[in-house]
């Protein structure tokens, strides 16, 4: 029996983790959940359904008894510290980065689908070793997975597949709506998920976050359309060999297998039906439509806060498209002009979280006063 932690436990990879749970209850045990400010009356009726003993609310949650309740904009990190044998962080934003450091710093093994933990703060976090972090994200699961098939000496290149987003077929994207923006052709996600995968930004965040758990070189990093989502993502070995891990598009896969590591979960999701015809693509990205994975390599290589500083902006950015304040091209421009403004100005050393929210919090600040300019 495997107990786990739940943090962001009422969106959608929580909502998927509790689904695998209630699948495999001689497997796993929750001993704590956590969410936002969104749901507090699921996240209370996901404690009383899995009789999980305390749970970390950001809102005013209805009593249940026999529930222990923590409130306020720290629950999540102190939820993270519960003992167990490993917290799944399904948290979005950059505020899921206290909550990892929290995990870490108890011992805790960490599932990690919060992308911004090791975007903004990649320094901190690897402190405690990539041996403590199994990733949940379907690219970083399909490389994990890859990599027991040699050695991490014989590895040449990262290959992480995009889907595309909705305007790969797309060229004029100057009038593109809110509605269309987050129509995505394959995946079901959050808002911010998806505008992300819409401007190619989320496969930046991705080499970043690969960059810190494989050790790979950013030059050694690449991305790939791949419009069927069904192979997640390949590794070139020093032989030639390419290898890739396939499966459908569905994030049960990934989360089950973070879980159970090293262990696999039977029937977690449906296998590819190889009885019918199958077509997978494979197409260069336009960097020129897309520019914001280069953009992103750049800051990664620089790297100190310009990580964080790329990762704010953004969130500023999109906020303001999903508002209505913005085009949709102006997503990345400007998170370009945030990157360009802070340069090498951003501190050479992360000592500590604190380093990290002022980096942002100025990046933040910097890119409100872009989008009000454009107004």
């Amino acid at each position: 029996m495997r107990d786990v932690v739940v943090l962001g436990s009422t969106g959608s990879i929580g909502v998927q983790a509790l689904e695998i749970v209630a699948a495999n209850p001689n497997k796993f045990r929750l001993v704590g959940l956590s969410a936002g400010r969104k749901n507090p009356e699921l996240l209370m009726q996901q404690a009383k359904k899995f009789n999980v003993p305390i749970v970390g609310t950001m809102a005013p949650a209805p009593k249940t008894s026999g529930v222990q309740v923590i409130d306020g904009p720290n629950s999540s990190v102190e939820i993270a510290a519960l003992p167990c044998d490993i917290v799944l962080n399904g948290i979005s934003g950059s505020i899921g980065l206290g909550p990892t450091l929290s995990a870490l710093a108890v011992g805790n093994k960490v599932a990690l689908a919060n992308k911004e933990s090791l975007v903004a703060g990649g320094d901190l976090v690897m402190k405690y070793g990539a041996d403590k972090l199994i990733p949940v994200d379907s690219e970083h699961s399909a490389i994990f997975q890859v990599m027991q098939a040699g050695k991490s000496s014989d590895i040449k290149k990262l290959i992480l597949t995009a889907s595309g987003g909705p305007f790969r077929d797309v060229d004029d994207l100057s009038q593109v709506s809110v509605a269309d923006a987050l129509n995505h052709p394959t995946w079901s996600m959050g808002e911010v998920v998806s505008i992300n995968s819409a401007t190619l930004l989320n496969k930046g965040l991705e080499i970043i976050e690969a960059h810190y758990l494989f050790g790979v070189d950013y030059d050694d990093i690449e991305a790939v359309i791949h419009p069927q989502s069904v192979v997640h993502s390949l590794v070139e070995f020093c032989d030639g060999s390419t290898l890739a891990q396939a499966s459908p598009p569905n994030m049960k896969g990934p989360i089950a297998y973070a879980l159970a590591y090293p262990e696999r979960i039977n029937k977690a999701c449906a296998p590819i039906d190889w009885s019918k015809n199958h077509n997978w693509q494979f197409l260069p990205i336009d960097h020129e439509k897309y520019p914001a994975i280069a953009l992103a390599k750049l800051c990664g290589k620089l790297g100190a806060g310009l990580p964080a500083v790329f990762n704010a902006a953004n969130e500023v950015a999109v906020a303001a498209f999903l508002a209505g304040q913005i085009k949709f091209t102006a997503i990345i421009d400007i998170v370009e002009q945030v990157v360009q403004a802070f340069g090498s100005n951003t501190p050479t050393t992360i000592r500590d979280i604190s380093d990290v929210s002022g980096i942002e919090q100025s990046a933040r600040m910097k890119a409100s006063e872009i989008i009000k300019e454009l107004n």
